[in-house]
């Protein structure tokens, strides 16, 4: 486990905003030195919590406009076969073990309806699946995101080792 700090926070931030930001800009925009920036990001890297610079796919814009949560029940056994199954189909984009009734909730997306159709009765033909749910996605309100639960576990750790966290200048009367 790697300790956070507000720095590291809003070096995350801003790496979230554009991930495209080069290590002079980041630097420029926290007020700190290249080297800060450059030290931070390699031990966030090193630690395994940085685990790469992705892009954000509109799948609706690529024409993928169901998505939907699979809930499998499956045998005793199973369950890493199956997690391996449907990690080999290109319309499941995650997986999660999960606690209750079903074992595996999968995040899904194809084209049309007909197509999650099918996408449902091939995972349900996978040996070993007893049970499933699939819950459609109508909208998605709040996307996947981290940034203000790392604003709220660092925002009593300081702002680096030897910096003090800036200080938001207190409104003129």
């Amino acid at each position: 486990m790697i300790s956070l700090d507000q720095l590291d926070s809003d070096l995350i931030d801003l790496l979230g905003r554009n991930a495209r930001m080069g290590v002079a800009e980041l630097a420029s925009h926290l007020g700190v030195a290249r080297n800060t920036v450059q030290s931070r990001l390699r031990r966030l890297e090193e630690s395994g919590l940085l685990r790469g610079f992705r892009p954000d796919i509109d799948l609706g814009a690529a024409g993928i406009a169901v998505q939907a949560f699979i809930a499998l029940e499956v045998q005793q056994g199973r369950l890493l076969r199956i997690a391996e199954l449907l990690t080999a189909i290109p319309e499941v984009l995650e997986i999660h073990v999960t606690t209750g009734r079903e074992d595996l909730l999968a995040r899904v997306a194809t084209e049309t309806q007909a197509g999650l159709q099918q996408l449902i009765e091939h995972i349900v033909g996978i040996p070993g699946v007893v049970h499933s749910s699939t819950t459609l996605t109508l909208t998605t309100p709040l996307s996947y995101r981290t940034q203000p639960l790392l604003q709220k576990l660092t925002k009593t750790r300081g702002w680096g080792r030897s910096t003090p966290a800036p200080r938001d200048e207190e409104p003129s009367s």
